[in-house]
């Protein structure tokens, strides 16, 4: 069996060959079906066959209708290998893979490996298009080259269609649909849900993200989502695991998809970007998603490439290991405008705050162990009628087996002084002023609170749901 022969095809995948023969048409896909072979519908999928008993060789075609797809076209091909492929076969190796090819917005991934089913070996071929949020795979098994020419018509043939769903405003003119429509902020039960910037940027609160724009760039700083769940560490896996849920469900077409290389940095960058269908407006954007150290996930949405470059400095392609750190800057700066004012109808109720740590210690001399101290603290305020405050912190530290505790309290009248201080009546005895401000989460806000008359002494963080 001649292998380079028969993968030569796979480099063609999307070449859409017009064919004199009569089309069919199946799910997203129309195709030539390949001259002799039976055909046998299931409920998914199509199988085409054709076996010779006396040589002993055959083939299978399998088309299946379109799936959801990940908005990555490697990791739809590793999921349809996982599925299609691994869970039916013994597979000797490692897909080896084919240069992707394009083309009307789908993308296509290719590999093939030996195989081994019930005592019989031969070639399993697996051909993914990906594209506005579908998957379309191809299965082919065989077990010689003999069957090249009809494998090859087959695949060239296939023309896929975009999903309905996919138009967008059919029959109005590009240029009534903006890049970034202006954006109203969501009803809350707090004060303040619009920010204005000195420097132009404008914040406001959406339901799963805070969203962040000025001219033609907007930027999402998502919440948080317990639906992100990445095996490991690595940036591949982190960025495709936040990607397939924060970006891929609202965009199709990707096409550039990069992420960072490895690089030396005390706190690792996570970052991926590509070039992308809006499915709410149908425009071509880029898209690039970003996260490092303690900030949220970041989405940057430009018009291109071009313009997040210039707004932010940074082109990936021209980073390498020994890259300054500062390079990733501006965009940890955005995460600072998620930041919100306060009023005095915004604090009621209880909100509270823990925090625990732990020191280990060790003999300089001996390297042994040396003992580990640990430091809890509970903080928390009760607001109630005529802007009526409660408040207790309590404190507990430890080390070599003993314990001490410590607390603080205080009860009286708050007053907003503006939209970015509160003052306290009594705290421990005396008045005191903190510089206060909200950050939006899902359903509600963290409250961020710092005496004023001590920048950086300490800031007290508490959580509330919105009414």
């Amino acid at each position: 069996m001649h292998m380079k022969k028969i993968y030569c095809i796979l480099l063609v995948l999307l070449a859409a060959l017009n064919s004199s023969a009569q089309k069919q048409s199946y799910d997203l896909a129309t195709y030539v079906a390949p001259a002799g072979f039976t055909m046998q519908a299931g409920e998914k999928s199509l199988q085409y066959s054709l076996e010779d008993k006396a040589k002993g060789s055959y083939c299978l075609i399998t088309l299946f209708k379109g799936l959801p797809s990940t908005g990555q076209s490697k990791p739809d091909f590793d999921a349809a290998w996982e599925s299609l492929v691994k869970e039916t076969l013994t597979i000797s190796a490692e897909p080896v893979m084919q240069d992707s090819a394009s083309e009307n917005g789908w993308v296509a991934q290719s590999g093939y490996s030996t195989f081994e089913s019930e005592g019989n070996k031969g070639i399993v071929i697996l051909v993914t298009m990906s594209g506005f949020q579908k998957l379309v795979p191809v299965l082919i098994l065989t077990n010689t080259d003999e069957y090249q020419p009809a494998i090859s018509s087959f695949l060239e043939s296939i023309d896929l269609a975009k999903p309905v769903a996919e138009k967008v405003n059919p029959g109005k003119p590009e240029k009534e649909v903006p890049v970034h429509p202006n954006t109203s902020p969501v009803k809350s039960g707090f004060a303040f849900t619009r920010t204005e910037f000195d420097d132009g940027w404008v914040s406001t609160v959406q339901e799963d993200w805070v969203e962040v724009r000025k001219g033609d760039v907007k930027i999402l700083l998502h919440y948080p989502n317990p639906e992100i769940k990445p095996a490991n560490t690595d940036v591949n896996v982190m960025c495709a695991a936040a990607w397939n849920v924060l970006v891929a469900p609202r965009y199709s077409n990707i096409q550039n998809y990069k992420l960072t290389p490895g690089m030396l940095d005390y706190e690792r960058p996570y970052y991926a970007e590509a070039n992308l269908t809006d499915n709410a407006t149908g425009q071509q954007v880029f898209v690039a998603l970003f996260r490092k150290g303690n900030t949220s996930w970041i989405e940057f949405v430009c018009p291109d490439r071009n313009t997040f470059i210039q707004q932010f400095g940074l082109d990936v392609s021209a980073i390498d290991y020994y890259a300054d750190s500062n390079i990733w800057a501006k965009l940890v700066r955005m995460n600072n405008y998620n930041k919100f004012a306060v009023a005095a109808t915004d604090f009621k109720g209880k909100w509270s705050d823990r925090f625990a740590s732990n020191t280990y210690y060790t003999n300089i001399y001996t390297g042994m162990s040396a003992g580990m101290s640990t430091y809890t603290s509970s903080q928390s305020f009760e607001f109630g009628a005529g802007q009526s405050y409660k408040w207790h912190l309590v404190m507990a530290n430890s080390y070599g087996g003993n314990m001490q505790y410590s607390q603080g309290k205080g009860a009286g009248k708050f007053t907003v002084l503006n939209n970015w201080q509160v003052r306290f009546s009594e705290m421990e005895g005396k008045p005191k002023t903190y510089d206060a401000y909200f950050t939006a989460i899902k359903g509600g806000r963290v409250l961020w609170m710092n005496d004023a008359q001590n920048p950086g002494s300490g800031i007290f963080t508490g959580f509330s749901k919105a009414d």
